[in-house]
């Protein structure tokens, strides 16, 4: 039977579920992408408010070539569809001390800065990059669009994982190259956005500063909904259907002349599929819309103790002025480091100090505010709702009000000169985005999590069942999701051939 005979279900429309859609409906797999909001884009969704455009995130782009590739397996070229700015510095990190840094591109200029603050981290620093080189040779060259649907899968890397040290935290990992604590810091923090605390997220992700070191930082002219727009653009040019405004209220698992059908209820009705490949929080999907299968109940429990990652705590906001001399992605340490880490991934309430990362796109992109004017928003991980059992209502406002006023040290007369605002909490993870307990990257990047032992591309148990995005391998952020969706597509194709 050809695949044009065969229909795909695609559960949300964020990266993971866009990039998965548009492989199988290239392959010429009919498929239809099913959205709850009313806009696509998942977490990339956009907010447009007294001509300012927000992007609800993520906001880093990072590894251009895996979204390149969505566009040629199409036929296509992504110039033609959107440009992608560089950013420049990729971010500027400001500690509590005073002390500022900039992450650049540019190998030289990095280097005099590690010897400004410590001369003797230079090699070190070269002898890390030649660390990380190596886990992204292995880590995301190699095994990122690999699924791990087999334990042998994870037995035949094993030994490449235990040379690169797997075992070790991102901050041990560092920290055995470099040895000035602001530094360390520098180097260790790009876990957090993928979810994961760098002290306890394997050594892998180290493979992060390598990727930005080889292709850059960039950012989407006129916003990461813009690129949301030339995918679902590209997905329906070439015959894919997205419905808007259409959550799945649940999909039963039929047997019919020795095969498997998913038939998927939505408030319009229910429809047959071959397969269904879910975008959608792991939890809600074995949870909610896979309830009525013995293995969605025993999948949800599973994951129900697993460790999630932390959630986030987001607000969004525009100034009638600019701000000169701000960079485009800056991250502000708070006085604490690990402790506050423990507190965020651990504690039972919410820390009293913060970290910040404060994203500028009107610095590379002016379009996305009036003339004259700055958008902002700014991210704080906070811990998740199953950790701490807060009343995002009353503390919300007055969290973004400390928020403000913290950043006044770098925006002077910040809430005078703001014309619009909006929050986003860890409720608000889980109300709008169905995300478990408020988690904003599903389960934490862990080594025990990771590969083979995070939840399969493929459910061993309910056929034609797949999973894609930051709960299955390889993990969150733009790369793994459209890394995800990669290993998936190849799956679901080569079951469907076979």
């Amino acid at each position: 039977m050809s695949l044009g005979s065969k229909r795909a279900a695609v559960v949300g429309s964020g990266f993971g579920g866009l990039a998965a859609a548009i492989r199988l409906q290239a392959a010429g797999i009919p498929t239809t992408i099913f959205e709850a909001r009313e806009r696509p884009g998942g977490r990339a969704y956009v907010y447009h408010d007294q001509g300012f455009t927000f992007d609800a995130g993520p906001t880093v782009i990072t590894a251009p070539t895996c979204l390149e590739e969505l566009f040629e397996v199409a036929g296509r070229r992504m110039s033609d569809y959107v440009t992608l700015l560089p950013v420049t510095p990729f971010y500027r990190l400001i500690w509590d001390d005073g002390t500022r840094f900039d992450y650049v591109g540019d190998e030289a200029e990095l280097v005099r800065q590690i010897n400004a603050l410590n001369p003797g981290d230079v090699d070190g620093y070269r002898r890390f990059v030649n660390y990380a080189k190596q886990v992204f040779d292995k880590g995301y060259t190699e095994l990122s669009a690999v699924p791990f649907l087999r334990f042998w899968d994870m037995v035949k890397v094993a030994p490449d994982l235990m040379r690169l040290r797997a075992d070790r935290s991102v901050y041990q990992a560092v920290s055995h190259f470099i040895k000035d604590e602001h530094l360390r810091q520098a180097f260790s923090f790009h876990s957090l956005l993928v979810g994961g605390n760098p002290f306890e997220t394997s050594s892998i992700y180290t493979l992060i500063h390598y990727l930005e070191r080889n292709w850059g930082v960039f950012f989407a002219k006129g916003g990461t909904g813009e690129l949301v727009r030339s995918l679902v653009k590209l997905f329906e040019e070439i015959g894919g259907e997205i419905r808007l405004s259409t959550p799945i209220r649940s999909v039963q698992v039929v047997g019919r002349n020795g095969s498997t059908r998913h038939q998927v209820t939505t408030d319009h009705g229910t429809e047959s599929f071959d397969v269904v490949v879910s975008n959608a929080d792991l939890h809600h999907t074995y949870g909610t819309l896979y309830r009525e299968t013995s293995r969605g109940v025993t999948m949800a429990r599973r994951l129900e103790r697993m460790q999630w990652s932390m959630s986030l705590f987001v607000a969004y906001f525009g100034t009638n002025r600019r701000y000169p001399g701000v960079a485009h992605h800056t991250i502000i340490f708070g006085p604490r480091y690990k402790e506050l880490l423990r507190d965020i991934f651990h504690g039972a309430d919410l820390p009293d100090d913060f970290s910040l990362y404060l994203h500028a796109p009107t610095v590379t992109d002016p379009s996305m505010a009036p003339e004259g004017c700055e958008a902002f928003y700014v991210l704080s991980p906070v811990p998740h709702l199953g950790s701490a059992q807060i009343d995002w209502r009353t503390a919300g406002p007055k969290y973004a009000n400390r928020i403000y006023e913290s950043l006044e040290k770098h925006l002077p007369d910040l809430r005078k000169h703001m014309v619009t605002q909006r929050i986003f909490t860890p409720a608000d993870f889980k109300s709008e985005l169905g995300a478990f307990q408020g988690s904003a990257f599903s389960v934490a990047p862990l080594l025990r999590q990771s590969a083979w032992f995070r939840p399969h591309n493929r459910d061993p148990h309910i056929p034609g069942l797949y999973i894609v995005g930051a709960g299955t391998h390889p993990g969150a952020g733009i790369p793994g999701v459209v890394g995800s969706a990669k290993a998936t597509a190849s799956v679901v194709i080569g079951d469907l051939e076979g």
